[in-house]
């Protein structure tokens, strides 16, 4: 009771106050609005969309910041001023089983759960503060995951991933309230760069939907940051970077909801935190007008393994090459991921073009690089483009992401057997890139692979259209378990999506309902017979999502 009279008072006290500069990552509509202008020649090229949170000089361009630049002085001195953010909040329902990501602190869950936050940010010279706390509320219901039907040899495949990461089924047995620092953070600014401490979610690559290294999708983490707050120009071009020494946890979550798997199958994590080093750097040639490249770079190994000194703080500047650095650096439990990637962008086309492509074990030697590139790679390409409709004040938009984790055939002559090894995320030391079992950049699920395309009509922030999705779940674990046999078939998600974006003077609101049917879900026969044609299990679901961000701003008179 108590709990629920705090969300009341809690969510119509924060109704009263608004306004913000920076856009944090993911933010719900504003920010593939800010994208979707870049594209139709209403914002500056200068900003890559590659180093997410934008902040408030980046986005000039916006029609609609005038909702954020009401900034609100406090005292007499005009170098200091504060201003209240606006107030958000996300609810989402799955109706049978866990679907969607890209949420942040909300996580895979069944029925309802709710999100709220919001705060104040201020400056005084050239000081920075954002205090944007964030409040988590979960149904988390019971629902028909992994089953402890199979066999040893099927159930030991499964868990192989799961003792390699940190991917825990359900997130406790019952409702959860969560609190969080959120997208707060206090820095200090001088000319193009920023230093400080922070708890906010970033973004390194080009994706819309999902990064290989860092994205929304999980709980932000504290850590200490030395990056471009805007593009820093130089004779050559612009360059924006940013580097992060932070702090993971882990969930402390089991595995699956059947005690008796995760005893037998098992492996406990040890409570351990993870030290966190990564470096982000993006160059945009001044001679090439819309073109972007870049690099990320990451590092993480449990405190327990770390080593004192200078040299074992800045992992990230190592070399790249086995050969160089020695082979006993995984054994220590450093898990390193290393991404590439390329943005162009044509204004005259309304077109974007992008593709990150990345690899979670360095190789041997340039040459064992330059022969054998698909090892322990993912990769993601997409698009969006906006086409103008004759005799319509809206534009047509279709934009599309194609994620791929899976593992190359190369596993089949790398490893013995034809099993491969781990994928994307994982690692047996480190236990996986994530935060509270939540993975850091791909979200969606431990060596899956998504095809997504939209089709929208827009008019300004206002936005109607359709969402089409494929997900093939868990690739890596079915060729290990079931790769050799024709009874029981890949489990795909194919869903539908109908899309709504709309404003209201102050008030805004982002929303998607999805209907997904999960062939052959978990891998699960509709009857008993293992013969070549039997049917596998069908799963229809619904996924929905509601986002409210409400502003007030000062009456312009």
């Amino acid at each position: 009771m108590f709990r629920a009279r705090f969300l009341f008072l809690l969510f119509f006290s924060v109704l009263t106050i608004a306004n913000g500069q920076d856009i944090p990552a993911g933010f719900p509509v504003l920010e593939e609005y800010e994208r979707r202008l870049q594209l139709m020649d209403t914002s500056s090229a200068e900003r890559s969309f590659l180093l997410r949170p934008m902040s408030g000089e980046s986005i000039r361009s916006f029609e609609y910041l005038d909702l954020f630049r009401d900034e609100q002085t406090r005292g007499t001195d005009k170098d200091f001023k504060i201003s209240v953010l606006p107030v958000i909040n996300s609810t989402a329902f799955n109706s049978r089983r866990p679907y969607g990501w890209g949420n942040g602190i909300m996580h895979p869950n069944v029925g309802f759960q709710t999100y709220l936050s919001g705060g104040v940010s201020g400056k005084y010279k050239f000081l920075r503060f954002r205090f944007q706390p964030e409040l988590h509320f979960a149904e988390n219901r019971r629902f028909q995951g992994f089953p402890n039907t199979f066999s040893d040899n099927i159930t030991f495949s499964r868990f192989r991933f799961w003792n390699t990461g940190d991917f825990p089924e359900r997130f406790g047995s019952g409702p959860s309230l969560n609190y969080w620092w959120g997208q707060s953070k206090v820095s200090a600014v001088f000319g193009a760069f920023e230093a400080g401490i922070s708890t906010e979610n970033i973004w390194w690559g080009p994706g819309q939907f999902n990064a290989l290294i860092f994205s929304n999708n999980a709980q932000g983490f504290p850590h200490i940051t030395l990056k471009t707050h805007k593009p820093a120009k130089t004779f050559l071009g612009n360059f924006e970077g940013q580097l992060v020494v932070g702090r993971l946890e882990n969930s402390m979550l089991p595995a699956t909801q059947h005690p008796e798997l995760n005893r037998q199958f098992g492996r406990r994590l040890t409570g351990d935190w993870r030290f966190l080093n990564a470096l982000s750097i993006t160059y945009s040639p001044k001679w090439v007008d819309g073109l972007f490249v870049g690099v990320n770079r990451s590092y993480q190994q449990y405190s327990e393994s770390k080593e004192p000194g200078l040299r074992n703080l800045f992992p990230i500047f190592d070399p790249f090459q086995k050969e160089n650095f020695g082979f006993d650096r995984d054994g220590e439990g450093r898990d390193q991921q290393l991404t590439g990637f390329i943005r162009y962008l044509n204004k005259k086309a309304k077109t974007e073009l992008y593709f990150e492509y990345g690899r979670r074990d360095h190789a041997l030697n340039w040459r064992e690089f330059i022969l054998n590139p698909e090892h322990a790679r993912a990769y993601l390409v997409g698009f969006n483009k906006i086409f103008s409709l004759e005799n319509s004040s809206h534009d047509l938009q279709v934009r599309g992401e194609i994620v791929h984790q899976q593992e190359s055939v190369n596993r089949y002559i790398r490893y013995l057997g034809l099993g491969g090894n781990v994928t994307w995320h994982t690692h047996w030391n480190s236990r996986g890139f994530v935060n509270y079992g939540q993975p850091l950049g791909v979200g969606i699920g431990v060596g899956s692979n998504s095809q997504t395309i939209e089709f929208a009509l827009v008019d300004g922030i206002n936005k109607k259209g359709v969402l089409i999705e494929r997900l093939e779940n868990h690739q890596d674990f079915y060729y290990r378990a079931f790769g050799q046999q024709n009874s029981v078939k890949p489990w795909i998600d194919l869903s539908v999506g109908l899309l709504w974006d709309q404003k209201w003077n102050n008030f805004l609101l982002g929303s998607k309902v999805q209907m997904i049917n999960g062939h052959n879900y978990q891998w699960q026969l509709a009857d008993s017979r293992q013969e070549t044609f039997s049917k596998g299990l069908n799963l229809f679901s619904v996924y929905s999502q509601v986002h409210l961000i409400y502003f007030i701003k000062k009456e312009r008179k």
